[in-house]
């Protein structure tokens, strides 16, 4: 019995020791606390997984094959890259396994009326501005809950968007609709975040996910809708309107043109503008 919560007290210590080492490594290259959180619980997750099996290569690739007979590839990559980094900056060894091809789906955007119907169908004033913000300007929901009213520059109608993913900088244009009812917002209170929680600070993630729903809900749409959505069907409306995939790129914060072609299959409009050849001859 002694033995035994001896072997556990010892793994835990290392276990500790570990991802101590992983929060301090990750500290000292500047990663975001988004991604230290990530990369540790990942990493906490194997290495309960390898306490009777050992920290090592073949432990790693086996818990990664469990991951893939569960979960989809997409979230098994982000423990292939935890992993990849562990191995190779805390143990000193080269984890070579190939990134899990992923399922080639592509979002459903919402349509133009969608999001008319989940604007008008919200009836609190900063909820509806969070929904009109989040589909005008494109923005990732981290991005939202840390803008802060001094990043809204009005005289250039501009927003900055300040250490985005990448620790990347960007502009994004104020939409002139609501140039005014922002206005109108931000002189509200002196909270530093332009959108704050009612028990003060900034709102959480959750809960910007929660109102996307419920508008969503409201508006008696059927299918999943969250934050991300209206990101997306923000650019494929820019597409669809002639926007250039470069400047579709910027505004979104892309690193790599890559990501931002993924809207180029999203959107339908030069599917639905081509003629069938059926139509020639009958």
């Amino acid at each position: 019995m002694f033995s035994n919560l001896y072997i556990i007290s010892a793994y835990l210590y290392i276990m500790n020791g570990l991802l101590g080492k992983l929060e301090e490594n990750l500290k000292l290259k500047n990663y975001s606390p988004q991604t230290i959180k990530t990369y540790s619980n990942h990493i906490k997750k194997y290495l309960e997984f390898a306490k009777n099996k050992g920290i090592n290569i073949e432990s790693a690739k086996e818990f990664l094959l469990k991951k893939l007979s569960t979960d989809n590839p997409a979230s098994v990559g982000h423990n292939v890259f935890a992993l990849k980094y562990f191995f190779k900056e805390i143990l000193h060894q080269e984890l070579n396994v190939p990134n899990p091809k992923r399922n080639k789906t592509l979002p459903e955007i919402l349509n133009i009326s969608e999001i008319k119907e989940m604007i008008n169908s919200t009836s609190n004033i900063k909820h509806k501005l969070i929904i009109k913000i989040l589909y005008g300007c494109g923005l990732r929901v981290s991005e939202i809950v840390n803008l802060k009213k001094l990043d809204i520059n009005f005289e250039e109608e501009l927003i900055h968007i300040r250490l985005a993913k990448g620790k990347k900088d960007r502009f994004v244009k104020i939409p002139e609709s609501i140039i005014e009812e922002l206005k109108a917002y931000s002189r509200l209170n002196n909270d530093l975040y332009l959108f704050h929680s009612n028990r003060g600070g900034k709102l959480t993630k959750k809960t910007i996910a929660k109102i996307v729903q419920n508008s969503a809900k409201k508006a008696e749409i059927q299918r999943r809708v969250y934050p991300h959505l209206l990101r997306h069907s923000f650019a494929t409306h820019l597409l669809e309107q002639g926007t250039d995939l470069r400047i579709i790129q910027k505004l979104l914060g892309h690193s790599d043109i890559k990501t931002t072609q993924i809207y180029t299959q999203i959107s339908q409009a030069s599917i639905k503008n081509i003629k069938s050849p059926l139509d020639n001859i009958i």
